[in-house]
């Protein structure tokens, strides 16, 4: 869809003034406000030109016009925002209250949850950070009673999985000691798969305790969002669009952790610091049919990532969520990198 620079223009400055009073916008206000060079007249005959299009529509005849989902998307696609980035003050306070949390991931979440939710206006969620097939780091095995073997394989995003093992015969600590040795020279940074063919070059007990390791990674290799954190949930059932009981219990329940878990899984974009926004639930989420959610990966890729976001009405102000989001996501990956930084 291509409209006319004065029609952009227009959709632009009717979001900005339904985003700030909720209310339909009519051409007189905005001719009044912004001091426009073109008369009443032709304001709206191009809000009549933007409702056909379905960006805008007319609650009733003698109404204003409010935004559609498409208009949004259009605004949003567009790049009629504007220019998108937090005011430098605002990421200086932002950065020096994470650089206090001291690597408390808890903290970190939390503050996260706080900060975008206060910035963006809106319900923030965050997700914990998880491994995404980390690859290996090394290999401890322990000799206990007979032929069992406890294996504690470390994964480069810090993670450690245990598993007893059976062995075919008894192994004394020092041939084990030796064995794990020689694993660490020459698995390091692979992941399941990596390790099975590299087994095959090997002799017949390492081989064994490749596979055995393999195994246990393999089990490992799968992400799901983490636990979630949230702020601001009073906030946005503070809008206008909230004042009926069900619409605002709906909005609860889009917020509980079975259907963010299952969204982000499905939605989240791999690539970190990615932002997205999705408007009206896009079709395919018809739980989300009344709100929008603006969202990013962070973190480290084939270490741990995790997910931020933040819900509101559709009358969001896309600008300062996206920019929020955008700045927080690049803060927790500077932090996931910190804290795994070793792993790397």
């Amino acid at each position: 869809m291509e409209l006319s620079s004065r029609q952009e223009t227009l959709l632009g400055l009717i979001i900005r003034e339904y985003v700030d009073t909720a209310t339909p916008v009519s051409s007189k206000a905005i001719c009044e406000k912004y001091a426009l060079p073109f008369s009443t007249a032709t304001v709206r005959n191009e809000m009549a030109a933007l409702t056909e299009r379905g960006l805008v529509r007319q609650p009733h005849t003698s109404a204003g016009r409010v935004p559609t989902e498409e208009g949004y998307r259009y605004f949003v696609q567009q790049q009629l925002l504007g220019e998108v980035e937090l005011p430098m003050a605002e990421q200086n306070t932002i950065s020096h209250q994470f650089h206090q949390a001291q690597g408390d991931v808890t903290q970190w979440m939390r503050l996260a949850a706080s900060v975008i939710s206060q910035h963006a206006h809106g319900a923030a969620v965050i997700t914990t950070p998880r491994s995404q097939a980390a690859p290996y780091k090394h290999i401890e095995l322990i000799s206990t009673q007979g032929r069992q073997v406890l294996l504690v394989l470390v994964l480069a995003s810090g993670e450690v999985r245990q598993q007893l093992l059976t062995l075919s015969e008894p192994v004394p600590q020092e041939q084990l000691s030796e064995a794990a040795h020689h694993l660490n020279g020459a698995c390091i940074g692979l992941d399941a798969e990596g390790l099975r063919m590299a087994a095959t070059h090997m002799d017949a007990f390492d081989q064994e305790i490749t596979g055995l390791a393999a195994d246990v990674q393999a089990r490992s290799e799968t992400f799901a969002p983490g636990e979630i954190y949230r702020d601001g949930v009073s906030r946005v059932l503070a809008e206008p669009e909230f004042a009926d009981a069900e619409v605002a219990r709906h909005a609860s329940r889009v917020l509980d952790d079975t259907f963010l878990q299952g969204f982000l899984s499905k939605v989240l974009s791999p690539t970190i610091g990615s932002v997205q926004v999705v408007i009206g639930g896009e079709g395919d989420w018809q739980e989300l049919k009344d709100y929008s959610m603006v969202l990013a990966r962070y973190g480290v890729t084939n270490v741990a990532t995790g997910a931020l976001g933040v819900l509101g009405p559709t009358r969001m102000a896309y600008g300062r969520a996206i920019s929020t989001i955008r700045y927080v996501a690049e803060l927790m990956s500077d932090l996931v990198y910190e804290t795994y930084g070793d792993a790397l």
